[in-house]
């Protein structure tokens, strides 16, 4: 018996490996050198001799078959028939209608693969393949070379199998199939439909293969996550349509890799070299990309960044036009780059790590400068701290970075397409192993330092009393950065807290000795003068509560403690409410308060500052965060204080109703969205905007005015189109109140005639927007 056709070596996850009986076709098949065929003529030599060459009169894709097996049959091309759509490593069949029977002993078959857009393809590049089919030889071949062998022959229908190497670059492919008639002419047919080739996270021998199946669904093949925004001590997950499958999404996501990522044909197959592309793309800064960064409050012109629901809207408007979507920030460019990656086939979730340090200066530390009046220079505080970031990571093979210390830096790497810094004079981060940032290896390619000083900088306040005179070290403090680091769980709605993957625990020895390595790699000052500097340690206890209701009051309590056994302090100072943007820069003034106290030995006392809704609501950013800081000094001493925090009021969230009974596939039911008012105003031009399985283009619902304690509703009928998990998401703005959002996650069962049926077409569902109401 000859050995049978699988898609790589060790993977038993499809049909071709676990077989299907005794009447599973056995393959023999060679692969033969790219230039075998290469000199073969693309028409027709003579007409005479043509006449009698075999004539290839249609190729039938098994497009349901195909799909199936190589997990591709979700993609709009795919149902459309638009495409014929594979992972690499893996075999796909064809079968091919000749004119006439086939005899192979007189008629030779080849099969051209080109890559689409490259215009020198050239086999040396891997750009141009040709193979012949044979049967009888039992040697399969290397998985990293192009295979294919005839499975079966009736008549005038040929079955091949073809199995594109799990090297093969990821792009879009044409097939000619010219045919011989030995000794005499030759005929070539071009496939009228495009070839798709894919990564395959399935097959071991793919640089992206991911062995575990639940983390394949959640990070290949699920098209709705969570985002975790907010800041640490206010987590706010928002639903966010990843949307790999859905129209132009999968052609736009090939396309940008040259167009835009400029990477050659040759090199696609990299996953490395095209995550690299990926987070430069993904932002407009230097290639014109697909989104345009924005961290103002002014949006005219574009959709503020806490509008988009998904990135399905936005990678089909970049498609259409070529020009850069208005406007992005972390958490869109985090969709959108993951949105990509997926649909390309490599394993992809969103990350979100709180207190996030911008250093601006690689020296692994955050700087802060403040005045001789406990004012933070702006001017020369250049570093900040985000409330949160959030980036990409994407799973695949590091055999650049060889094995260090710890192993292989196999597994995560972050990739972030936020413009915040440049890399090789381009604005992109990553691929950057977590296991070297873990471990401090900050010099591994790509952009190391940038990651660890994300997740575990330390926080310096510098007394800056002019450019002549030295700087004096406040405080240190080395738990202020990287803070609950997150992601969704594996098939849950819920969080995953990656801290640990990140940093070694806080205060324990391998963390400081961790830090103390990547400093030693910096070669700026301030990271040698922090090496070499002593000084006392001075608390703060800055006391905020958590869970405050935007439209709510809100107060600021600084306990300050004397510690002295026998010395009275006089402490002066101020406490201070700035409302920010979440990146933690634009500070506007919302309220100070000075305060004078006398401390006795062994005591403590109070400052308490209250802010109403009056004062800080018209100085609020659209992500109602505020930054709190701490300052005093106290007097016939050398003692400074200085201590910040973060902090945001919660805003409410969207309820959903999705019918009375259980949900149905292709069975229409009615949706209900609510959202109660929660400032003490009313709330003006409303806009529910909502997303879900089907639902092709985002649904709007306007609202006019919604009074004090008032609820808006929005209902609408819905058709889930298919059986399975399905989520559905919703945003509302208004003119006083927006970023509000909510999602529903359920299951649909199928139609009872499917259960008979269970690869039945998915049908697209027909949405039909009723009406809006305002309940007082």
């Amino acid at each position: 018996m000859g050995q049978k056709l699988s898609c790589c070596k060790k993977c038993d996850d499809c049909k071709w490996c676990r077989g299907k009986g005794n009447d599973e076709p056995t393959l023999r098949i060679r692969n033969v050198n790219a230039n075998y065929f290469a000199g073969a003529p693309k028409k027709d030599e003579t007409d005479a001799a043509s006449s009698a060459v075999l004539g290839v009169m249609r190729v039938d894709l098994c497009l349901e078959d195909n799909h199936d097996e190589h997990h591709t049959s979700h993609f709009y091309a795919a149902a459309a028939k638009e495409a014929l759509i594979v992972r690499r490593g893996e075999p796909f069949r064809l079968k091919i209608h000749f004119n006439r029977d086939y005899s192979p002993s007189k008629d030779a078959i080849s099969f051209i693969f080109t890559v689409a857009d490259d215009t020198k393809p050239s086999p040396g590049h891997g750009t141009l393949n040709a193979l012949v089919p044979h049967d009888g030889i039992d040697y399969l071949g290397d998985t990293l070379e192009w295979g294919a062998g005839i499975e079966s022959h009736e008549g005038q229908i040929l079955t091949v199998l073809i199995k594109p190497p799990s090297t093969c670059p990821v792009t879009e492919w044409k097939l000619d199939i010219d045919t011989k008639l030995l000794g005499d002419g030759s005929r070539s047919y071009p496939l009228p439909l495009p070839i798709y080739v894919l990564f395959n996270p399935w097959c071991p021998d793919d640089q992206v293969y991911l062995e575990d199946r639940d983390q394949r669904k959640e990070y290949v093949m699920h098209d709705t996550t969570l985002i975790w925004r907010g800041s640490y001590n206010r987590l706010r997950p928002s639903v966010w349509k990843i949307g790999q499958f859905e129209r132009h999404v999968l052609e736009c996501s090939l396309k940008v890799l040259g167009t835009v990522g400029r990477i050659p044909p040759a090199y696609r197959g990299d996953p490395v070299r095209v995550a690299r592309a990926l987070s430069a793309l993904v932002n407009s800064v230097d290639d014109d990309g697909v989104l345009l960064g924005n961290w103002s409050e002014d949006f005219s012109g574009g959709v503020a960044p806490t509008k988009w629901t998904g990135s399905v809207e936005i990678l089909q408007q970049f498609h259409k036009t070529q020009k850069s979507v208005k406007f992005a920030q972390c958490w869109n460019f985090s969709g959108v780059l993951a949105t990509i990656a997926r649909s390309l086939g490599i394993p992809a979730r969103i990350i979100t790590c709180y207190s996030s340090a911008h250093d601006t200066q690689a020296s692994l530390t955050v700087d802060v400068f403040i005045d001789a009046d406990n004012k933070k220079l702006d001017a020369e505080t250049t570093d900040s701290i985000w409330n949160y970031h959030v980036w990409n990571e994407l799973w695949m093979q590091r055999p650049d970075l060889g094995v260090g210390q710890f192993g292989t830096y196999d597994g995560w790497q972050v990739v972030d397409a936020t413009p915040q810094e440049a890399s090789d004079d381009m604005y992109r981060v990553g691929p950057a192993s977590v296991s070297a940032v873990k471990n401090g290896d900050i010099l591994r390619p790509f952009d190391g330092g940038f990651v660890f000083a994300e997740v575990n900088a330390d926080k310096l306040y510098w007394r800056y009393n002019g450019p002549s005179q030295p700087l004096k070290l406040l405080r240190k403090d080395t738990l202020a950065i990287g803070h609950l680091i997150s992601t969704k769980a594996v098939l849950k709605w819920e969080r995953e807290d990656l801290t640990d993957t990140y940093k070694h625990a806080e205060r324990s020895e391998e963390e400081r000795s961790t830090m103390l390595k990547a400093l030693k790699q910096s070669r700026h000052a301030f990271s040698r003068y922090y090496l070499n500097d002593n000084f006392n340690e001075i608390e703060f206890d800055m006391e905020l509560k958590d869970d405050i209701k935007i439209g709510e009051s809100f107060s600021v309590v600084l306990k300050v403690t004397n510690k002295s056994d026998s010395r009275t302090h006089l402490a002066t100072g101020q406490i201070s409410c700035d409302a920010v943007l979440y990146t933690g820069v634009g500070a506007v003034e919302v309220k100070t308060l000075g305060f004078e106290l006398e401390l006795q030995p062994k005591s403590s006392d109070f400052v308490r500052m209250e802010v109403i809704f009056e004062e800080y609501f018209d100085k609020l950013s659209s992500q109602a965060a505020f930054q709190i800081s701490a300052a005093a000094k106290v007097k016939d001493t050398d003692y400074d204080y200085y201590a910040q925090d973060d902090f945001r009021v919660r805003k409410p969230d969207i309820k959903f109703q999705l019918g009375d009974a259980a949900i149905v596939a292709q069975k229409e039911l009615d949706v209900i969205l609510r959202l109660e008012n929660p400032l003490p105003i009313p709330l003006h031009k409303g806009v529910f905007t909502v997303e879900g399985p089907g639902i092709e283009q985002p649904l709007k619902f306007k609202i006019a005015e919604i009074p004090v304690n008032g609820t808006a509703a929005a209902t609408f009928k819905y058709t889930p189109p298919y059986a399975g998990r399905g989520t559905m998401l919703a945003k509302f703005t208004s003119k006083e109140l927006d970023d509000v959002d909510g999602y529903k996650h359920y299951e649909i069962e199928p139609r009872p005639e499917d259960l008979l049926q269970p690869n039945g077409s998915h049908r697209r569902s027909n949405i039909i927007r009723r009406r809006t109401d305002v309940v007082a």
